[in-house]
């Protein structure tokens, strides 16, 4: 481990990332304790170094993990090095050519408590970029070109490429007069993300209002039997019912310091308001409608180790919280339905499908990234680019995607802007609006 300075960390990794025969790039930069060091203080070898303010721990493969490795297996013969005095051949850097050398390493910071920040190639953090782009059209013309910020989708979908166990939640019952009262924005992107993030071998569930629980476990089942999903997703309720309940939900027994969830995503969620009702655009309040998931988002603050996202397209949805002041702003009744409660990254999409599917589309392109791929597994083992076919047929499509529509309209879910029962989301038609943006995703994407 080395402590680097903050505003040096670009420049660490761009030195040392040519050098992947040898040390290379680092295989973690930000709190220890995710590699289960407790006390940098108390070194296994070596001396002792310290961390000034500013600095950041930055650690590195090391040649003595190989001694470790000879010993165990009892060698007869070996040459290596012993700490600070490093084992030095005739072999030059230029003899043994690295194919990864071309592309360049981007740091991004993607939590703060515990500190952690993630790799990926300048040419993938483009592409993931230009997703963000894409979505961010405003085809309702709601205002929501004021509320991006850039980087949120690369940011989001680096911290759930480290995730190990994603908890997300949808559902909006803008059609309060209907039954179901739900909309057909929301469920498609949720199960989108779900499929892409089981693919790469990452626990999920969906957390929903208990009125409709048994609505969603249909949909589910239909769509594992019509292909659109390969495996089920398990179905959560929260209720909120008594004091900290929230945490006790979030963590095994209410520990902070064991969270069950790396990471909670809201998409197209009813979010709680100011005054602490929940609003549609029409400023209808749908609170007897909502179980108060928000709380699972406000206890999440507090529990170190629980990153969020939120994904929206009003500013009325759960997460949408962080741009507030620009939803009361920019948005049409935003001063009434503007979300309060916050998410670390917010995701802005002209549909919240669409933010589904970017971020299954970026965490399909940061897992195809070699430079990604090796700090995820922290340079052990061999690449998984093997399972990109796995990965790749995880990705919404268009047939999927008008399955799981027909799908939804069969269980008499309705678009959100009209209340049309028919192959739509947001008054758009599948055909050629939905269509045309998954083309275009993918197009970037594969």
């Amino acid at each position: 481990m080395r402590p680097i300075p903050q505003d040096k960390l670009e420049a660490a990794v761009l030195a040392t990332h040519p050098m992947k025969k040898y040390h290379g790039a680092p295989v973690h930069i930000g709190s220890p304790g995710f590699l289960g060091i407790e006390d940098l203080q108390k070194t296994d070898y070596g001396d002792t170094v310290h961390i000034h303010p500013g600095d950041v721990p930055v650690f590195w493969a090391c040649g003595v993990t190989g001694v470790e490795a000879v010993v165990s297996c009892k060698s007869p013969l070996a040459f290596t090095h012993s700490p600070g005095s490093m084992f030095i051949t005739d072999v030059k850097n230029s003899d043994t050519p690295d194919p990864l050398t071309k592309e360049v390493p981007v740091v991004v910071q993607i939590s703060s408590d515990p500190l952690l920040y993630s790799l990926v190639s300048q040419r993938m953090a483009e592409r993931i970029r230009l997703l963000e782009e894409i979505v961010g059209i405003d085809p309702g013309n709601r205002g929501i070109k004021n509320l991006l910020i850039k980087d949120e989708l690369l940011k989001s979908s680096l911290s759930l490429s480290h995730a190990k166990s994603v908890l997300i939640t949808t559902g909006f019952p803008t059609h309060h007069q209907h039954v179901p009262p739900e909309e057909t924005d929301g469920p498609p992107g949720a199960l989108a993300m779900a499929a892409t993030l089981q693919a790469l071998g990452k626990k999920v569930a969906i957390v929903t209002d208990e009125r409709s629980i048994d609505m969603h476990k249909k949909i589910i089942e239909d769509s594992i039997e019509q292909g659109v999903l390969k495996t089920a997703v398990p179905l959560l309720t929260y209720k909120g019912e008594t004091p900290n309940c929230a945490v006790r939900f979030l963590c095994e027994d209410g520990d902070p310091t064991a969270p069950r969830f790396d990471h909670l995503v809201a998409i197209e969620r009813t979010g709680r308001a100011s005054d602490g009702n929940y609003y549609n655009a029409r400023k209808v309040n749908l609170k007897h409608l909502v179980d108060p998931i928000d709380d699972l988002f406000v206890a999440a603050q507090a529990v170190p180790g629980i990153s969020t996202t939120g994904i929206g397209d009003g500013g009325n949805e759960l997460g949408t919280g962080k741009v507030k002041e620009g939803v009361k702003k920019y948005v049409r009744n935003g001063e009434t339905i503007a979300c309060d409660v916050p998410a670390d990254f917010t995701v802005i999409a002209g549909v919240s499908n669409w933010g589904g599917y970017a971020v299954s589309c970026a965490l399909y392109l940061l897992n195809t990234c070699e430079i990604h791929d090796r700090y995820l597994r922290k340079a052990i083992g061999f690449p998984k680019l093997s399972e990109r076919e796995t990965w790749a047929a995880s990705l919404p499509s268009v047939r999927k995607e008008e399955k799981l529509l027909s799908i939804l309209v069969d269980h008499g879910i309705r678009s959100g802007v009209t209340g049309n029962l028919g192959m739509e989301v947001d008054g758009l038609p599948f055909y050629d609006a939905h269509s045309d943006m998954i083309k275009r995703l993918l197009e970037v994407t594969l």
